[in-house]
């Protein structure tokens, strides 16, 4: 089976190799179940082996194989409450198998490929559309930012303290005084940058691919703020930060807080570290 090259990091982990092993069988068995004709794998996949799909009745689909983390556990859930509105429609779903199928975006065209203020205008119109009110079965932001505050220190020590304690200490101080002082919880995705909102035909730009929590409005701008699909420097995070704050209505020095926060604890995986991910978090914790 040909393996998109985003895909490479599974074969790191026994839990990794594993799961490639079963892709083949589920494979089958899912063009089989839902009478498939498939095409061939969509190359950007990154956490899930994704290929597009065509029903009997000529609809067109994406058939997701999802690799079995904890972030995207809840992906269908998210798709079914949002039903469509403002992101991709969910079709059928076998979660033994950690499998979706779900509507093709056609054209498919990334927004990142939109100027960086035109691509905040769609985000300023999507975003309250997807701010649902939602409990279960969703893990809530309060918990996920306990899990990030346990893990940053051993991570950090593991991969051999590759930036300043001074950061870590920060983030690890405004995670803990966010999470308890939360606002209204609302349906959120934690990966919404601007390469999971595609063009499609039904609306101009539905999302993809989320990782669903329950948590605060101000939390879910985060990926688009530091993102680095719209412009990485100074003057663009920060810029994506004001706009997007102002003009949802958003607590700035909450979303300031949450990006440092989230950036800093996804920074650093699997002792592989992310650069650009530490230097958004110096920008935005030296900008006074």
């Amino acid at each position: 089976m040909d393996l998109p090259k985003g895909l490479d990091w599974v074969r790191r982990s026994p839990a990794g190799r594993a799961w490639l092993a079963t892709l083949p069988t589920w494979l089958a068995e899912c063009a089989e179940r839902w009478s498939l004709q498939l095409g061939k794998p969509f190359e950007y996949a990154y956490a899930s082996f994704a290929v597009p799909a065509d029903l009997p009745d000529g609809t067109a689909a994406v058939l997701k194989l999802q690799y079995p983390d904890d972030d995207s556990r809840h992906e269908a859930d998210a798709l079914a409450h949002w039903d469509g509105d403002g992101a991709i429609r969910l079709l059928a779903h076998d979660p033994q198998r950690r499998a979706l199928l779900v509507e093709r975006c056609r054209p498919g065209t990334a927004l990142h490929h939109l100027p960086m203020d035109q691509a905040l205008d769609v985000m300023v119109g999507l975003l309250p559309r997807l701010w649902r009110p939602a409990d279960e079965p969703f893990t809530p932001l309060a918990d996920e930012a306990a899990g990030w505050i346990a893990r940053m220190p051993r991570n950090w020590e593991r991969a051999g303290r590759p930036y300043q304690r001074r950061l870590l200490d920060a983030a690890l101080d405004l995670l803990a005084g966010l999470a308890s002082s939360q606002g209204e919880q609302v349906l959120i995705n934690q990966d919404l940058h601007a390469g999971n909102v595609l063009a499609a035909d039904r609306e101009p730009w539905l999302v993809i691919d989320p990782k669903p929590l329950t948590g605060e409005r101000e939390f879910s701008i985060v990926p688009m703020v530091r993102g680095q699909e719209l412009g990485h420097s100074p003057t663009a995070v920060r810029h994506r930060l004001d706009r997007l704050s102002e003009e949802l209505g958003l607590d700035r020095e909450r979303v300031r807080g949450w990006t440092i926060g989230q950036t800093l604890a996804w920074s650093i995986a699997d002792d592989i570290v992310f650069p650009q991910q530490v230097e958004v978090v110096r920008w935005l914790l030296d900008e006074d």
